[in-house]
Formats: structure tokens, sequence, C-alpha cells
């Protein structure tokens, strides 16, 4: 057992003769271990879909309604109760892997509590442990209602192998539905105060209830897990449970979406707003301050973000300019940008599976040099999956990471909506993103470190979640690909992708940019389809400050290699420096920043 403990100790004193002592009762110890582990427990209670999708089982039958009242009182209780915990500890008593651990959950619970306090914002949403709006919860993208339709299909992180496990799912229809309830309520209350969504993104939201309203049973996205289900169930429960899955979706689930849908059209979209950012709601400024914060770990301002994000544009244009010319394209770069989107060359796919194939032959060629770059290496494997049909049209690709035991694979999402216009210029830089070096290693390295205190394996602070990934494009040439310069131009286009973020997320939401200027800004400057620039706009509308992240962490991991390299020389090892990286869980930036800090002084001794 750990000496590093906290004593929490009574004293009582009882005063009078010398005869009678003083009396000391220890009412308690607990150690930093039990801390963490009690830390872990809640947050996998607060967000149990989350639970679920790192292979905790014990709340598969729930979904908490996070917008609730109740639920926010239980974590401002809770978020309070353990930042008393870790103030009272003596961190002069800790192994610097604990300490580390601690800061980690202590900016957790700060960073938490103030959201919890803001008037728009509430925390802890089912979707990545992003922050939700309590007035406004639902969207067109990153939204529950989309993210349980992915659960209900089967073949992602909700199981659906037994008896009980249908019978979870089927309880944790009833808690979707109480939260849709809720969600009416409170965007009629949001609807009083002047707290709604933008007309577009309301728009875009109410075809997607269609599908689960007009369906057959058999055609039903919520029934697919009875056509899939397994053998191994008897006959009678099949009948059983296909019934109650027939009368799940005729009884409750229909009629909920056809309530949602009626809401939506007849009285929400009526009085939705025409401006684009949360700057223009009440508190608004304030809330976008706050959510910069929590997404980029950083007090950096919305000015000094835009003003950053124009620099990395007009610098990443130069070295477009450069592959351009490389290329031999005889013309402007935005001709240059046309000519890559509207290329044949660059959409040579007739089926799906073409693509995916395309995906998974980057992965061979990346294997062959990746242990001269790391050499720390997950065990979960990956698939590469097409994204569902429901959700495809304003997706994009994501990777969803597998069971912290590899028991179930990850899965990089890839969003195919019209084969013959996928386009694979930056198909290389997207593999290096969302799979093999990027999240795939990331997350599952960071799940399976037994090291690590459990409450760290799925958490995902976006800046350093994102950050790394974006980081892990850059290394294609270290790892043996972009010898295409049209390859090498797609990854130069995402990390230009990222850098714009920074300019049109800061200009929607604190600079009254309208939705149009934010497209235009992003089609000057970057070879994205008009289509997909559109879907990315409205998804920066719905989620402020999140799109932030990447960029930011990416420069700031950048920063550090740059600093150790110029600092230990010719004792600078990359595999080591990745090692550093990644080995101690997601990390706000000052703590990782620090964390490199110490490293390069202890090889410097």
């Amino acid at each position: 057992m750990k000496q590093n403990l906290i004593f929490i100790m009574l004293v009582l004193l009882v005063l009078g003769c010398k005869e009678e002592p003083s009396k000391e009762i220890a009412l308690d110890v607990i150690s930093i271990d039990t801390i963490f582990d009690d830390y872990y427990k809640f947050k996998d209670r607060i967000n149990p879909i989350e639970a679920t999708k790192g292979g905790n089982y014990e709340y598969n039958d729930y979904i908490a309604n996070y917008i609730s009242d109740d639920y926010q009182k239980d974590l401002k209780e809770k978020y309070t109760y353990f930042l008393n915990l870790l103030n009272d500890l003596d961190t002069a008593q800790l192994s610097e892997a604990d300490l580390l651990s601690m800061k980690v959950m202590q900016w957790d619970c700060e960073i938490k509590l103030e959201g919890l306090t803001n008037e728009i914002v509430t925390m802890a949403s089912p979707i990545y442990n992003l922050p939700s709006f309590e007035l406004m919860p639902m969207f067109q993208i990153q939204s529950l209602h989309l993210y349980v339709a992915q659960l209900a299909a089967g073949g992602s992180v909700q199981p659906f192998t037994t008896v009980e496990d249908y019978g979870n799912w089927l309880k944790r229809v009833d808690d979707y539905l109480d939260f849709l309830d809720t969600s009416i309520l409170m965007m009629r209350e949001g609807m009083s105060k002047g707290v709604v969504l933008p007309t577009v993104l309301t728009k875009k939201m109410i075809p997607q209830l269609d599908e689960f309203i007009s369906n057959s049973i058999n055609e039903h996205l919520f029934y697919q897990p009875i056509i899939s289900m397994s053998k191994g169930i008897s006959e009678e429960d099949r009948n059983q449970i296909s019934e109650d899955y027939s009368n799940m979706i005729t009884t409750k689930l229909k009629p909920k979406y056809i309530e949602l849908k009626e809401f939506l059209v007849n009285e929400y979209l009526p009085v939705c707003r025409e401006t684009s950012g949360i700057g223009a709601l009440p508190n608004g400024p304030e809330t976008y301050n706050y959510a910069i914060r929590l997404h980029t770990t950083t007090n950096m301002t919305a000015d000094e973000i835009h003003e950053l994000g124009k620099s990395e544009v007009a610098r990443i244009l130069v070295e477009m300019e450069g592959v351009k010319n490389e290329i031999g394209f005889d013309g402007d770069l935005k001709a240059f940008f046309d000519f890559i989107r509207n290329s044949p060359e660059q959409m040579p796919f007739t089926d799906p599976q073409q693509v995916i194939d395309n995906f998974n032959s980057i992965k061979e060629r990346i294997n062959k040099n990746l242990s001269q770059v790391f050499d720390l290496k997950p065990k979960a494997d990956f698939i590469v999956k097409r994204t569902e049909a429901f959700r495809e049209a304003s997706a994009s690709a994501e990777y969803t990471p597998g069971t912290k035991d590899a028991s179930r694979a990850g899965i990089f999402y890839i969003p195919i909506p019209d084969v013959e216009k996928y386009n694979k210029f930056s198909a290389e830089a997207l593999f290096l993103h969302e799979a093999i070096p990027g999240h795939h290693y990331q997350l599952s390295l960071q799940q399976e470190n037994t090291e690590l205190p459990e409450f760290l394996h799925p958490e995902s602070l976006g800046v350093f979640v994102e950050g790394w990934a974006l980081y892990a494009e850059s290394l294609g040439k270290e790892l043996g690909i972009y010898e295409d310069p049209i390859q090498y131009f797609g990854m130069l286009s995402m990390e230009m992708h990222r850098a714009i973020r920074l300019v049109v997320d800061t200009g929607i939401h604190s600079k009254g940019w309208t939705r149009e200027q934010a497209i235009q800004y992003s089609l000057d400057n970057e070879a994205e389809s008009e289509e997909s620039v559109i879907a990315e706009i409205e998804r920066y509308m719905a989620t402020p400050g999140q799109a932030l992240s990447y960029k930011l962490g990416q420069l700031k991991i950048r920063e550090l290699r740059t600093k150790s390299e110029t600092k230990l020389g010719d004792d600078f090892s990359v595999t080591e420096f990745h090692n550093q990286v990644l080995n101690s869980g997601s990390l706000p930036l000052v703590l990782l920043e620090e964390k490199i800090d110490n490293w390069i002084t202890s090889q410097l001794e």
C-alpha cells in the first residue's frame, strides 16, 4: 500500500482533571488510490454510455438525464466533494505520477464546477464528455438523439448478445424517452428566455426524425438488433424479445418522435434565431469565454485565437503554393483548390468498399515504418467502417475506441454519402488522424495503461486528443507516406481546415460573423467541397469552442517537440518524446508542458 495517505482526523479534547486523558478518534483514512477509484466510479455513474464504451457494463440499462435539475445538483455536490478532498492532500507525499494525475483531476473538477454555475451550459453530455446546453439540448450533430440511434442499430458499443442485453437496452430507451420529455420542457423554457437554436440548425435536425417515424418495424433502426439476434438465444426468448421491441417502437418510440417533430415544426422553428453564434444569446459572450477555457485548457482570449488563426492560415497558404508549383499546376491557388475538389483522378471509387479498402492499404504501408517513430503500441486493433446511413449526410469521419481489454476493436467511421463524389486527396492524412498514430493509438494506449488511474482511461480532453491527432498528421513522411505530392497537399489542407477553425469559430461566436461569412472564408482558403464546408460551419455553430482544440493542441505538441530537439540535440529520441506525450493520458496543455519540461531537465542531468 502506498505511503501517500490523506488523514482525515477528528480530535476530541476532553478537558478536566489530569487523570482523564485526551481522546483521539480516527474517523477515516483515505489513500490517493481510493480517491482516484471513487472518482472513476463517479464518472462512470454520471455518464453511463461512456462507461459502456469503456467496457464497464454495470450501467448498460441506464441513460443519464443530464439536463435535469436533479442531475446537475448531484454533479455540483460531487465535484465540490472531490475538490475538497484534493485541496486537503499533502502533495509532498505523492509520487510524481500520482501528483500529475491529481492535477488532472483537480482541473477537471474546477472547470466542470464552473460550467455548472453557467446559465446556459450544463456538463457531462454522453457525447464524448462534451458540454451540453440545457436550454438547447438537441442539435443536428453530436446530439443524444443521434448517439442513441447509433447504439440502437447494434454493431456499436451497446452489446446485443444475451437476453439480459436486450432487456438492458429497453430500459435505456425508457430513460432516453424521459430525456426527450425533459428536452421539450427545457426548449420551451429557452423559448421564453430567448435562448434558442439558429433556424438553419433546427431545419437540419427535423428531417433526422423522419426515419424513426415512417419506417416499418422490420426496417426500423431500433429493430435491427432483432434481425441480427444471436442463434444462441432460445426460440421462446427470441419471440418474446421481438414482441417487446415491436411494442416499444410502435407504442413508445414512434409517438414520442411524432410529438417531438410536431413541437419542433409548430412551436420551436417559428421562434428560432437568425444569428449564428452563441455570442448573440443572453450570457452568450461569457459562455463562449468559458467554452474556450474548457476546450483549450488555456486562458487565451477569442481575439488572440482569431489573430493566431489568421497567421496560421497565411503560413499554410505559402506552403500550399509551394506544393502547387511542385505539381506544375498552371493557375492560382484558388483555381488549384477547384481542381482538387473536382479532379476525376481523386474520385476514382464506384463502390463504398473501395473507399474502405483504400484506407486499409494505408494501414499496411504505415505498419512497415511505425517502429522508427513509436515503441509504444496498443494491443487493441481497429476496423474501418462506413458511417450509418441515418447520420451519414451530416457526419464527419470519426474514431470510436474499443474496450480497454481490447476485446472489442475500435471503429474508424467513414461517411460515404455519395461514393462517386468521394475525394481521396486527403486520405493518408485522415488515416493518420483518426487511426494510426492518431486517435486509435492515443486513446487505446490511454485505456490500456495500467499505471494510470482508471478515471483517466476514458478521459478525452479534446485539446490533447485532437491536438495529438492533428500532430500525428504531420508524421506522414517519417512514416513513409506522403510520397504523392497531392496527398501531402491533402495534409496541408487538413491542417488549413483546423487553422481556419480558429478564425471562423471565434468569428461566429465572438465577432458576429454570419454563417455565410464563415462559409465563404473557408471556401476561399481550403480545398473542401462547398457541401462539406457548410456541414462543418454548422457544426461549429452547434458546438462553440470545440473546434479550437485541434490546432491549439497541435501547436503546443509541436512547440514542445521543437523545444526538446533544441535542448537535447543528439540525445533527442523521437520515440521517447512520443512516449512522454502518450503515457500519462489526456493532459491539459499546461500540465503537458510541465511534464515535458521536467523530462528535458532529467535528460540533461
